[in-house]
């Protein structure tokens, strides 16, 4: 029994008008009223039952007297049937007028397919219709609704609402749901406090440009929208709460690509009276239980790499280990043999490619094109093959005997039948460029396998990079990541080699996580903003009620942040998060079915005491 309730406008109230029965809606599952079953449910235990389902029209096939229909819901497709003779006619004539994506209700009941569809869970059985029930038309799409559609991009972003119907792309956000809820069972299990942190909150100098909000009760100033939680999370640390994680939206005013959105969501955590050590395995573990309970994939032992290891081996601070290829230093071996390019060069290194010595000459020479190209920079390529038959054949034969070539073949650890590639130049450039060519190569080489996880902690990073642009030191990570102990004396005579408390965690090339143990004392973070240019009034006003903070017992602490679009993608084998995000923007940051970002009123803008003056 319910009661009914009416609104009173002459004397402002509420007053109850009857009392009325309902019926008792299902306590739990799936919402049955104008369906008994799902289309992704029926089976064939269930023939001779009579059901009602409701769906969208995904097809309409008319043989004249016989019509079959897929209709289809988040969990699946059911074929139903309409035949001349055993359907009356006036249900016929309505189903022939079925168009895709209307929405309809079918009662009927279950039979038993003659000709059965093992691609689909309910390719067994088919719905003989007995009522059909148009709740709602549909307008012909802009793009077929299914998993292969005639849809570019630009057109289903517009109508994503459209898209997000397809099933590759549901199962996206399907998937993307089951990691969320597995993160809050392992945190839970591991005692951490889920707690929310404020979305309005201050700029900050460091890091991406910030998103602002005019406040319109304080004239000429603004909120920011947060770029991470992270002031807040070492302030919750103060406060006791020991542990802490959060699922939580972030902000950055970025030039945008396939792996980046202006918003996005992260995996916040922070722990309180913890060694680097300690955050490494709890986080591990989260992976590693994601890995388990979501793709059924037990993870072994993940390595650790210091960042200078990183960027030797490999050229960057993400190494995909899916393959070798690691970088071998030639300078010892090929300078001083009268070959200009490499004498001059500060550092000549190269890759070896397994079993990729049959590469014609053309194919070497798109490689040496593919590398000269703007956005990689080399200025040439030198290659050796070492043939089946044992000799060796390079692109400097001029100047490198074959002996010299042997030498080469031993330090890159060669066999017959591979290539070695080589670049020389100034060190840091170089290093980038191989680690592109590395990365192309192992494309090339089918060794990027999408089905293989290879795990890595990078450990040990700069606390501090030079920026040429402004001509100071900027912090790799963050202001509140704790120097190692041992190097605090650096700051004043070598800031770049002071390293930091910090690590990424790397999947697969791709950096998904970051953090660092935290500065938790007044002194050493006054000591931090000195160094990075801050002065004393400047660290205040952006920082000094953290730094006050510290003065009323700051436990040690540090922690991580996980990307969390970028984790999904990761688990579904995509280079994009944009998939996995259920209404993201494009390129140039515009959601596009909305039409957002736009103007607002004049009037609105007064309100805020904002004026617009576009550059022209």
């Amino acid at each position: 029994m319910k009661l009914l309730f009416g609104y009173e406008s002459s004397k402002d109230r509420w007053i109850t008008l009857k009392q009325i029965f309902i019926f008792d809606l299902p306590k739990s599952g799936i919402n049955k009223m104008l369906r008994t079953h799902t289309c992704g449910e029926l089976r064939l235990d269930h023939v001779n039952q009579k059901v009602t389902l409701a769906g969208w029209v995904q097809r309409v096939r008319n043989k004249g007297g016989l019509i079959w229909v897929d209709l289809r819901d988040r969990y699946g497709v059911t074929q139903l049937i309409f035949e001349e003779g055993s359907t009356d006619k006036s249900l016929l004539e309505k189903a022939a007028q079925l168009g895709r994506e209307f929405v309809v209700q079918a009662v009927g009941v279950v039979i038993e397919r003659t000709s059965k569809n093992d691609k689909l869970p309910t390719g067994a059985i088919e719905i003989k219709a007995e009522e059909l029930t148009v709740l709602n038309p549909a307008k012909v799409p802009p793009f077929i609704i299914e998993d292969e559609t005639d849809g570019g991009d630009d057109l289903r972003m517009k109508y994503r609402y459209l898209d997000l119907r397809r099933n590759v792309v549901r199962e996206k956000l399907q998937l993307r749901h089951r990691m969320m809820q597995e993160t809050r069972k392992y945190m839970d299990g591991q005692n951490f406090i889920e707690v929310e942190t404020p979305v309005l909150i201050k700029s900050t100098p460091e890091g991406a440009r910030d998103f602002v909000v005019p406040s319109r009760v304080n004239p000429g100033e603004f909120y920011a929208l947060p770029q991470s939680p992270q002031t807040f999370k070492q302030l919750l640390m103060v406060s006791g709460f020991d542990r802490y994680f959060q699922i939580v939206k972030c902000f950055r005013d970025e030039d945008l690509r396939a792996d980046r959105q202006p918003e996005f969501t992260q995996i916040d955590c922070e722990m309180a009276f913890v060694t680097q050590e300690d955050i490494l395995n709890t986080f591990e573990g989260l992976i590693k239980h994601l890995f388990s309970a979501v793709k059924g994939i037990e993870l072994g032992y993940v390595e650790h790499m210091t960042y200078a290891d990183a960027m030797k081996g490999y050229g960057n601070d993400k190494p995909d280990l899916r393959f070798d290829m690691k970088f071998v230093e030639l300078d010892h071996l090929a300078k001083g043999k009268g070959f200009s390019i490499f004498d001059q060069a500060e550092l000549i290194v190269g890759i070896c490619a397994k079993g990729a010595a049959e590469y014609t000459r053309k194919q070497i020479d798109e490689l040496t094109e593919w590398v000269k190209r703007p956005q990689i920079g080399a200025k040439g390529l030198v290659y050796v093959r070492y043939n089946a038959d044992g000799t060796l054949k390079s692109s400097v034969d001029k100047f490198y005997s074959s002996e010299d070539l042997t030498f080469w073949a031993q330090a890159f650890g060669a066999q017959p039948g591979d290539l070695m590639l080589v670049l020389s130049g100034e060190a840091k450039t170089v290093r980038k460029q191989l680690s592109e060519l590395r990365l192309k190569m192992g494309e090339d080489l089918g060794l990027r396998d999408r089905n293989v996880f290879k795990p890595l902690w990078v450990v040990d990073f700069p606390l501090l990079e030079w920026d040429e642009e402004t001509q100071r030191f900027h912090a790799m990570h963050h202001p509140f990541t704790s120097p190692k102990r041992e190097d605090i004396p650096l700051l004043e005579t070598d800031p770049g080699a002071v390293r930091a408390n910090a690590y990424d965690l790397v999947i697969n090339g791709v950096e998904i996580g970051g953090g660092s143990i935290r500065i938790h004392d007044r002194a050493t973070q006054q000591l931090m903003f000195t160094h990075l240019g801050f002065s004393d009034e400047e660290a205040q006003k952006q920082f000094g009620f953290l730094m006050e903070a510290f003065e009323y017992g700051a436990p040690p602490h540090g922690g991580i942040a996980f990307g969390f679009d970028r984790l999904c993608a990761i688990f579904g084998g995509s280079d994009s998060i944009r998939d996995y995000i259920a209404f993201p923007k494009n390129n140039s940051g515009r959601d596009v079915m909305i039409d957002s970002p736009s103007t607002i009123a004049d009037a609105q803008l007064e309100e805020l005491s904002i004026r617009v003056a576009l550059k022209k």
